[in-house]
């Protein structure tokens, strides 16, 4: 017979209540408590049901994730960090993808917190980025944490975590450099996302230190996607002055652009250089095997969630000055073969 909670009550020696705060990990229950009751569920085989807690009581122990990103690398690797950080403190995930650019965005999300019920929500660009989101979210009393690029310049009130971008973008375009590259190309991702302009600004900043002149046609507008590199790279590539190498805003577009380089004849690397950013599986699988900056998504998605919950935590508890309030990350370049010194 499944155990239930008042197996693990009588075996704890403890009261039912207990068990609950226990496994609802509220900060307020002593260790040795904790540890009595641990040991009894784990002696019980006791496994908690989620579904009937979050219905069963006036609080919520759901976290919700929304997106709108065509990077499926993106997408599986926040939503696995989420879901690891949200199985160590006893909460369920709820997914919702939607779009970003409809004209009822702010009634779906309203919708889906109330109907879900949940405590609160990781929010990734562009959500995190829009203060017409935010505002509406803050309006229903639910707690939320921002993954963003750059410094938050709008509701810094909220905890967040940020990508320094541009530091790494910078990196990238310097490294060109180095290897004698002065027609550098920059694909970018989509407008509205605040990273494609925090890179391009790292772009910038890196040709105008080396004092190379910026030209821009060599800036290509795209999006997040391997057709968008792919178209990008071609037209790039049929000018009658072509760039001698391309830094893409992430690694699908960079793939996408060393597959038209191949049907266009033009090599990588010797020819052409190309990176991307992220360090999704895209860099890794591509032949060459792509420069590119790494970004942890899915340690950045476990220290969102992990922020979020100390954050619903300390408003039960009462001890608002606990929240950890901001943290960054700083994406290092990763040199590989797409990268290399121009030929003569």
């Amino acid at each position: 017979m499944k155990a239930t909670i008042n197996d693990v009550a009588a075996l704890a020696g403890v009261s039912i209540k207990t068990v609950s705060r226990v496994i609802n990990r509220e900060p307020t229950v002593r260790k040795t408590t904790a540890d009595k009751v641990w040991s009894a569920a784990k002696e019980l085989h006791y496994q908690p049901n989620l579904a009937a807690r979050n219905l069963a009581g006036t609080k919520s122990y759901s976290i919700g994730f929304i997106y709108d990103n065509p990077n499926a690398y993106y997408v599986i690797d926040m939503q696995n960090g989420i879901l690891d950080e949200c199985k160590s403190n006893g909460y369920d995930l709820i997914i919702h993808p939607c779009n970003a650019h409809s004209a009822t965005i702010i009634d779906e999300l309203t919708e889906m917190v109330r109907a879900s019920r949940v405590a609160g929500l990781v929010l990734t660009p562009p959500f995190s980025e829009s203060a017409d989101v935010i505002t509406a979210l803050e309006k229903l009393d639910i707690q939320l944490v921002r993954i963003i690029s750059g410094k938050a310049k709008t509701h810094g009130h909220i905890p967040h975590i940020s990508i320094n971008d541009a530091e790494a973008a910078n990196s990238i375009t310097e490294h060109m450099i180095k290897l004698g590259h002065k027609d550098i190309a920059f694909i970018s991702g989509d407008k509205d996302h605040k990273s494609t302009n925090e890179r391009f600004k790292g772009y910038k900043s890196a040709l105008k230190n080396a004092a190379i002149h910026y030209q821009k046609d060599f800036v290509i507008t795209g999006n997040y996607s391997f057709e968008s590199g792919v178209d990008g790279a071609k037209k790039l590539l049929a000018g009658s002055h072509k760039p001698t190498a391309i830094f893409a805003c992430n690694d699908e577009i960079a793939a996408g652009a060393l597959f038209a380089a191949r049907l266009m004849g033009v090599e990588v690397p010797e020819q052409l250089s190309i990176a991307g950013f992220e360090d999704s599986p895209f860099s890794r699988q591509t032949w060459p095997k792509l420069t590119t900056a790494q970004q942890p998504n899915n340690e950045i998605a476990q220290h969102a969630t992990a922020m979020l919950i100390k954050q619903l935590r300390s408003k039960r508890a009462a001890d608002d000055d606990n929240i950890e309030a901001s943290q960054s990350f700083e994406p290092k370049i990763v040199v590989r073969d797409s990268t290399c010194q121009q030929m003569a």
